[in-house]
C-alpha cells in the first residue's frame, strides 16, 4: 500500500525556504486536488500552498513556525478507499512516494513544477546536545539525569553541591530556576520569513555598500498646491507619492548614474536603461520595496494609478514575490511616520534612494521676508563607488527644485 506525500515546492525567485504560518487542514481531514493545505512565509512574501492530490490527511510534517526547506516533506495523504495506515504502531509516512508535481500540476499559482535541485543545500536543523558527565562529574541517579536531559541541562557546567562531587536533583532543579528566573523579563522571537530577509538584506548593504548621505529642506507649499490644480483639471484624486516620483525619475534622466548597481564581480558599472521604481512600504509583516517596473515609461495620471493600487496591496501582503524585485532606485517616503529626516540604508544592490520627511509648517524666509511655508526635507543615501557628492549633490537640488517649482517641471516632464 501506498501513499502520496506532497514536499514544499519551489516557491520561485530564488527562495530556497519557507516558514510555515498556518496549517488550513489537520490529520484525518478530507483534501481535494488544488485545495489550499498550508500558508507559508517566504523572505518576500506570504503564499498559500494548494496540494495537488485529494484524500485524506494521515501526516503534517512541521509544526507552525517551523522552517523548511524546498523539497522537504509538506503533508501526507493516504487516496480515497485506501486505509490510513500499513500496520499497527507503524509510521504513517513508512511507506509513500514524493511528488512534487502529482494532481492537476497546479502545484502553487504562478509558479510552476520542477523536480527539486539536488545540489540544492539543506539545512540540518541544529540541536544542542546535552553532554555527557565529565570523569570529575558524578551523576549516580537515573533521575537525575533524566531531568537534565527533558530539561536541557548540560551536567558538566553545573557547581556541585553533594558530597563527594555527585551532582543531586537539587543542583539540577536549582539550575532550572535561575533559567526560569533570569528569562522572566525577556521574550525571545526568532529571526525567520520576512524579518529575516530584510535584516540579511540591509546587512549586505552595510557591509558592501560604501554608502554617503546628503539632504536639504525644501519649501513644498507649491507642491500641495500643484496638487490641488492638477487634480481639479484631472477631476479625480492623484496621490502626491506620484507626483514625487514623477519628479524622481525626471531627476534620473539627468543624473543616469544613480540608476545603477555594481557588479563587483567583474567590477563594471551596470546603467540601467529604465526606472524600475521601488517604493518602499510597511506592512503588518514588516517593510518591503514593491517595484514598478519602467516607471519612467508612465504619465503622471498612470503612475498614481499604478502606485494606488501597488501599495494597497502590499498592505494587504498580496503581492507575488516577482512584483518585490528588480528595482532600479528606491523612494522612501518615511514621512508619513511623522519624522523629518533619516539616512536610509540603500536597497542593495541599487545604488542610491530617496527619502522624504512630513511636511509641516515652520518659518522660512521668502523675499528677504520671514513668513510659514510648508517645508520638507528630503535625502539622498548613494553608493560613493558610482558617483562623488557632486552628482549626488546635483540629482538632489534638481528634484528640490522640482518640489518648489512644480507647475514647471510638470510642463518640461
Amino acid at each position: 500500500m501506498t501513499d502520496q506525500t506532497f514536499v514544499l515546492p519551489d516557491l520561485g525567485e530564488g527562495l530556497a525556504e519557507a516558514v510555515i504560518a498556518d496549517w488550513r487542514v489537520q490529520v484525518g481531514d478530507t483534501v481535494t486536488v488544488d485545495q489550499v493545505v498550508v500558508e507559508v512565509e517566504t523572505a518576500k512574501a506570504a503564499v498559500e500552498v494548494p496540494v495537488p492530490f485529494a484524500g485524506k490527511v494521515i501526516e503534517l510534517h512541521a509544526e507552525v513556525g517551523s522552517t523548511l526547506d524546498v523539497g522537504a516533506p509538506l503533508i501526507t495523504v493516504v487516496s480515497a478507499g485506501e486505509p490510513d495506515g500499513t500496520e499497527p504502531g507503524a509510521p504513517a509516512h513508512q511507506h509513500h512516494r514524493t511528488e512534487e508535481g502529482a494532481g492537476s500540476g497546479n502545484v502553487l499559482i504562478g509558479y510552476g513544477t520542477r523536480e527539486p535541485d539536488p545540489r540544492r543545500r539543506r539545512r540540518t536543523p541544529v540541536q544542542q546536545p546535552i553532554a555527557p558527565a565529565s570523569a570529575t562529574t558524578k551523576v549516580i541517579s537515573p533521575v537525575v539525569r533524566k531531568l537534565a536531559r527533558d530539561n536541557g541541562v548540560d551536567l558538566t557546567l553545573l557547581p556541585v553541591t553533594g558530597p563527594g562531587g555527585v551532582i543531586t536533583r537539587a543542583d539540577v532543579e536549582h539550575a532550572l530556576t535561575r533559567t526560569a528566573t533570569s528569562r522572566q523579563d525577556e521574550e525571545r522571537t526568532p529571526i525567520t520569513g520576512m524579518r529575516k530577509a530584510i535584516g540579511e538584506k540591509l546587512s549586505t548593504s552595510r557591509r558592501e555598500i560604501p554608502d554617503a548621505t546628503t539632504w536639504v529642506d525644501v519649501d513644498a507649499t507649491g507642491l500641495l498646491d500643484a496638487r490641488r490644480s492638477v487634480q481639479e483639471v484631472a477631476g479625480r484624486k492623484v496621490s502626491l507619492l506620484a507626483l514625487l516620483a514623477r519628479f524622481t525619475v525626471a531627476a534620473l534622466r539627468q543624473f543616469p548614474d544613480l540608476n545603477s548597481s555594481v557588479d563587483t564581480a567583474r567590477s563594471e558599472f551596470v546603467r540601467y536603461q529604465h526606472v524600475n521604481l521601488g517604493i518602499a512600504a510597511q506592512t503588518p509583516r514588516g517593510l518591503v520595496v514593491p517595484v514598478i517596473k519602467n516607471a519612467d515609461t508612465l504619465d503622471l495620471l498612470a503612475l498614481s494609478d499604478v502606485l494606488t493600487a501597488t501599495t494597497t496591496l502590499a498592505r494587504k501582503d498580496s503581492l507575488p514575490p516577482a512584483r518585490l524585485t528588480g528595482g532600479t532606485f528606491t523612494l522612501n517616503n518615511y514621512g508619513v511616520f511623522g519624522v523629518d529626516g533619516s539616512t536610509p540604508i540603500i536597497n542593495h544592490p541599487e545604488a542610491a534612494i530617496l527619502g522624504i520627511g512630513r511636511i509641516i509648517d515652520r518659518p522660512w524666509v521668502v523675499d528677504g521676508e520671514l513668513t510659514v511655508r510648508k517645508l520638507t526635507q528630503v535625502s539622498l543615501s548613494f553608493d560613493h563607488r558610482v558617483c562623488d557628492g557632486a552628482t549626488a549633490g546635483g540629482f538632489l537640488r534638481l528634484f528640490a527644485d522640482f518640489i518648489e517649482n512644480p507647475i514647471a517641471a510638470l510642463a518640461r516632464l
